[in-house]
């Protein structure tokens, strides 16, 4: 199975950021804006970068962007541009839509014309980090090193009802599990018989090579 293929409209530090870190983790790129300098400077980094105005339904159109999975409108300043590639996404077929606002209104807006999911990164950062401060959250991902992470994944399917041991997760995906929560709970240095459940969420760690595997493996299923 292929894996996801993003298009990204607007080359913000926001924008970039995304594109970069998705097409490090493997994943097809498609960037488009305006500016022949971003493209310029982001077109080693991703799959496919070109100059094109996102508000252009025509050119939008000859991109072939209708075979992209998510689409991801990163424009935030220029409201007017936000809300019309917005549409020109979903218009043209794209599955899952995200687009970044700039103020509630803005959001509003966003939603009304269907954009699928809409963010205020500095927003949702303070509000994530907030709650993780208050509730006592594990974290999603801690890069020890260039090699070695700590991260949080959701037990796959074919671990359910399978014992840490039994699951051969040391030997077969090179992670070790730290944590465990469950319905809200946190078991530090689970037992090697603790029995995974559907909803269990892990923390693990192991190499940034093989908890990548994992997670395209993850992704493919």
């Amino acid at each position: 199975m292929r894996g996801k293929q993003f298009i990204i409209c607007g080359l913000g530090k926001f924008g970039i950021s995304l594109a970069t870190e998705l097409a490090q983790s493997g994943y097809e790129v498609l960037v488009v804006d305006k500016s022949e300098e971003r493209i310029q400077e982001i077109s080693a980094v991703v799959t496919h970068a070109v100059t094109a105005n996102t508000t252009d339904v025509d050119v939008m159109k000859s991109l072939g962007i209708r075979n992209f999975d998510v689409g991801v409108v990163a424009i935030g300043k220029d409201i007017q541009s936000s809300i019309m590639s917005t549409l020109i996404l979903k218009e043209l077929g794209i599955p899952y839509v995200v687009a970044k606002a700039t103020s509630s209104i803005h959001e509003k807006v966003l939603r009304k014309i269907g954009a699928d999911r809409v963010i205020q990164p500095e927003l949702d950062m303070g509000r994530r980090i907030a709650t993780n401060l208050i509730s006592g959250n594990i974290l999603e991902h801690i890069q020890l090193s260039s090699e070695y992470s700590i991260v949080e994944i959701p037990v796959l399917r074919e671990w359910i009802n399978k014992s840490i041991i039994e699951a051969n997760l040391r030997n077969k995906y090179g992670i070790n599990v730290i944590a465990i929560q469950r319905q809200g709970k946190i078991d530090i240095s689970p037992r090697p018989d603790y029995v995974f459940v559907e909803g269990d969420l892990l923390v693990v760690v192991g190499s940034n090579v093989r908890l990548k595997t994992l997670e395209s493996s993850r992704n493919a299923r």
